[in-house]
């Protein structure tokens, strides 16, 4: 009896110490998947994204265009083909794609061209660069669920094309709105952005 006992006790401490050593599961060990998106100034993009659970990192940069390391003096200026982007890199355990989706959609002004608010030019242009066929579809699809339910008039013409190279902006653009949160606020006021997504949104801005 008393060697069973010993027995039984020598399994359960293997046991104990089986799980004990096993690795947790880290967001880092997860599968992590990237979405990009343009919706106008970069400033105001990064902090919707942001505070979204399941949201790793909002990378405010370049992309969709060719010139190689562009600045942003270049990209404002024109001429480089790049957007002011965020690139996100989120858990799709615990956000989708097409939440992140949603989230794009209620802090653009998806009915211009070349311009979002005051800022004017094709670098300020809304984009989705999918990345894969199954964003592609799903960015498709979400597109033209808008073009059914929109509650504002005018077309849905936001490009939806292949995601390319992502150059991250210089540092003092990442998470200006934190940095600089009077500035922030004082553009987005003066820019007319929260008035007109309030016009289009309605209670559901930047949600």
């Amino acid at each position: 009896m008393s060697s069973i006992m010993s027995m039984s006790m020598l399994v359960a401490v293997f046991c104990l110490s089986v799980i004990l050593l096993a690795p947790t599961r880290t967001p880092a060990a997860q599968k992590l998947e990237t979405a990009t998106f343009a919706g106008g100034c970069f400033w105001c993009m990064e902090a919707p994204f942001d505070s979204q659970p399941g949201v790793v990192s909002v990378t405010p940069g370049y992309t969709g265009g060719s010139v190689k390391n562009p600045t942003y003096e270049q990209v404002s200026a024109g001429g480089t083909g790049h957007a002011e982007s965020v690139q996100i890199v989120y858990d799709p355990l615990l956000i989708s794609y097409n939440q992140l989706l949603e989230i794009f959609w209620h802090n653009i002004d998806p009915t211009v061209t070349d311009r979002q608010f005051c800022d004017r030019g094709h670098q300020y242009r809304s984009a989705i660069f999918y990345q894969g066929e199954a964003q592609r579809k799903m960015a498709e699809e979400s597109k033209a669920a808008l073009e059914k339910s929109k509650p504002f008039q005018g077309p849905v013409v936001t490009e939806i094309s292949p995601a390319s190279q992502f150059y991250p902006a210089e540092e003092y653009h990442q998470h200006y709105y934190k940095k600089n949160p009077l500035r922030h606020k004082y553009y987005r006021t003066t820019c007319g952005r929260d008035r007109r997504l309030k016009g289009f949104w309605g209670s559901d801005v930047g949600h």
